[in-house]
């Protein structure tokens, strides 16, 4: 039960961010956003080592949590790549899809079948996370342009090889460490990535600094919490609950930007709820 609580703060906390990344992105660019959020997010965890003293963890999992990181970030510059490209209403369900689904798998194959509820429960949380990500004519952009889905699954690819590489890292016990190991990895690749475009590194809007201040601790809370999930119970319901992320950030812009939700949001909504209570079963 508590795992599966860890589980929907994670989402809350990755959703949360997802919202307030938004806003910052508007301010200052997405790739800015994630670069300088990745760099307070290092000091937080820097900050929280100061406090807890925990242990430096062995090489592999420094090297699992740098990876997860690193493909984690990829998955998050080819999703902007793909919104740019005009393709939000394709890029964002099909990415989430997947990286939900790839866990699911992984944890089938490492630790057996779940429980028949739970396992129909994921079938509830993954058509929610489809939902959820998509507006009223989502499912006929997406069936249109199948031939433009490469970029999102990749991005899905990476961002469900991030829940199965940090389970992998977090399983002897260790959580802060394992996350600056994966911020390190994230952070390197986004230089680099904006070294080689010869992206601008300054942020013009000064205001934008809380919030992406905000977005930085937000998604270290997202992290951490899913770790914590994942080392009290299964990958995949960990994994799959994180992914319901979506339905936070589309009822925060519902509550603070007055944004309206499709008649399909509010039944991924319905289907996320359906799927919580019956992996609570």
């Amino acid at each position: 039960m508590l795992s599966i609580f860890l589980g929907l703060l994670a989402a809350l906390g990755w959703g949360a961010g997802d919202f307030t990344g938004g806003i910052a992105s508007r301010k200052t660019g997405a790739y800015r956003t994630v670069l300088y959020g990745e760099v307070i997010g290092i000091f937080v965890l820097f900050f929280v080592i100061a406090i807890f003293s925990e242990p430096i963890p062995d090489l592999r999992s420094w090297m699992f949590a740098m990876l997860a990181g690193a493909l984690g970030t990829l998955g998050l510059v080819l999703l902007y790549h793909a919104m740019t490209l005009g393709l939000m209403s394709i890029a964002t369900p099909v990415s989430a899809l997947l990286a939900a689904a790839l866990p699911v798998v992984v944890g089938i194959f490492r630790e057996g079948l779940p429980a028949w509820t739970t396992f129909i429960g994921f079938g509830f949380a993954l058509f929610a996370v489809w939902m959820i990500s998509q507006g009223e004519d989502g499912v006929t952009d997406i069936l249109a342009h199948l031939a433009d889905l490469k970029l999102p699954l990749i991005a899905g690819i990476g961002f469900g090889l991030y829940f199965v590489l940090m389970h992998e890292a977090t399983n002897t016990g260790s959580t802060i460490w394992p996350m600056v190991a994966s911020r390190s990895g994230g952070l390197i690749l986004i230089t680099v990535y904006m070294l080689v475009t010869r992206s601008s590194w300054k942020v013009e809007d000064a205001s934008a600094w809380p919030i992406i201040t905000l977005n930085g601790i937000l998604d270290i809370s997202g992290n951490v919490f899913f770790i914590l999930a994942g080392q009290m119970g299964r990958l995949d319901v960990s994994a799959v609950l994180s992914s319901l992320f979506p339905g936070a950030t589309v009822i925060l812009a519902w509550i603070f930007l007055k944004e309206r939700l499709s008649l399909n949001q509010w039944i991924g909504i319905a289907a996320a709820l359906t799927a919580i209570v019956l992996m609570t079963i």
